[in-house]
């Protein structure tokens, strides 16, 4: 593990992750830990290492052929300031891609590039909802941005930008501006160039920004589109949805897409005290594994503990749980998995419960994001997890370098955050 360390992991003040979302089938949350999380398994914890806090609101991270990592990030105040880097494993960062779509959320958050997937030399990029809603008048109702129309045309989209061989390693950054992503919402496909090095992006699919959602209280209710994670798996990406609680299928060469499922609300445990009768499902991190996809649901808010879940979800959409009764669960990944996007195409295999699954919670007491966030080893669907880690603040996502056996976390403070794993 090369990551130099760089000092302790910031205090993160925000109380709200830019995603949010109202949707599909419900989920009965486990009951075997308590509020606290005293039934957690811990054994000699892993310590973090970070590097210093440049990212801006980063939200996604891979790690690619050539051993860098690539993290999207949401941006700053400013609209279209989304941003990919490349962070080595000393702990440098440049820029790979900057001007992407970003913009001030529902929530009043950067939100623009958000969930990573690399194939070959192709980086897939799912974009967030932006500022293209805003609360409505209701409590728990969104309406599209009665103020100004969105900062860009192509929010709550899927990317791809095509990398030469020696780009990664060599470049001091692309730019792209406001016409080349309207170019992008034409059907253009865009060419950007840097230093005698050449990129081209264009668009996977442009999903819908909001679907109406008509409510008794308040029928100009909408859903907003806000595309966090995805994973291919043959020729098609899977993309979910913390806004319309769903996934998304995608296909890369036709750019149609269809709801493969939906989840439901689920009920809150905390309710009168603390919030209404239920929270919303709001799927984050997606992995695959063995035939079906996992899905990481962060639930919403009050976000009690007990309510969020890892799903799997299989390829022709029917849905079981895998893991339950966890806290504002972000991101998942199973360890002896070596076919995340692999061009497995059977539907209905499950290889069976029991694997070696990483979890990450974004916090883990409750209720809202009290306690630091957590890294869980689950080797058997039944038993309590094991704390591998508890030395993070509000981590985001995670990737896996297999061959050193080391996490790669990144956290709403702007770290990269190296934690090495037993083997």
């Amino acid at each position: 593990m090369r990551m130099m360390i760089w000092g302790t992991i910031g205090t993160m003040t925000a109380l709200a992750v830019a995603i949010a979302g109202v949707g599909g089938e419900r989920i009965q949350a486990a009951e075997r830990w308590s509020d606290n999380q005293e039934g957690l398994s811990a054994q000699a914890l892993a310590q973090c290492t970070s590097t210093p806090a440049f990212l801006q609101i980063p939200t996604g991270i891979l790690q690619s052929n050539t051993g860098n990592l690539l993290v999207a990030e949401s941006g700053t105040a400013a609209p279209n300031t989304g941003r990919i880097s490349i962070v080595d494993l000393d702990g440098h960062r440049r820029t790979l891609l900057s001007g992407l779509p970003s913009g001030i959320s529902d929530v009043g958050t950067p939100n623009g590039p958000s969930g990573l997937f690399m194939r070959g030399r192709t980086l897939y990029v799912a974009v967030g909802s932006g500022d293209v809603g805003r609360n409505g008048p209701v409590p728990g109702t969104s309406i599209p941005n009665p103020t100004s129309p969105p900062s860009s045309p192509i929010f709550s989209s899927v990317l791809a930008i095509h990398l030469s061989s020696r780009v990664e390693q060599t470049t001091d950054g692309f730019a792209m501006t406001l016409s080349d992503q309207q170019a992008l919402a034409s059907g253009q496909a865009v060419r950007l160039s840097s230093g005698g090095q050449f990129i081209s992006v264009e668009l996977v699919a442009k999903l819908p920004n909001f679907t109406a959602k008509p409510l008794a209280a308040f029928p100009a209710n909408v859903d907003l589109t806000n595309p966090f994670a995805l994973v291919g798996v043959g020729d098609q990406l899977y993309v979910t949805d913390g806004g319309q609680n769903a996934v998304w299928q995608v296909d890369i060469s036709s750019g149609a897409f269809r709801k493969l499922t939906e989840f439901s609300d689920i009920p809150n445990p905390l309710f009168p005290a603390v919030g209404g009768p239920f929270e919303e499902a709001v799927p984050t991190g997606i992995a695959y594994s063995g035939g079906r996809l996992l899905v990481a649901l962060f639930s919403g808010a009050p976000f009690a503990p007990g309510t969020s879940s890892i799903q799997q979800v299989f390829l022709n959409g029917t849905q079981m749980p895998l893991v339950t009764g966890l806290k504002t669960s972000i991101g998942v990944l199973q360890i002896d998995s070596d076919n995340d996007g692999a061009d497995d195409r059977q539907e209905n295999r499950n290889d069976g419960d029991d694997g070696d699954y990483l979890v990450l919670q974004n916090a883990s007491t409750g209720p809202f994001f009290n306690g630091p966030g957590l890294v869980l080893r689950i080797v058997e669907t039944d038993r309590p997890p094991t704390v591998l880690a508890n030395c993070l603040t509000r981590p985001t996502a995670m990737t896996l370098d297999r061959r050193e056996h080391t996490l790669y976390v990144t956290d709403l403070a702007g770290h990269v955050v190296a934690i090495p794993l037993p083997r």
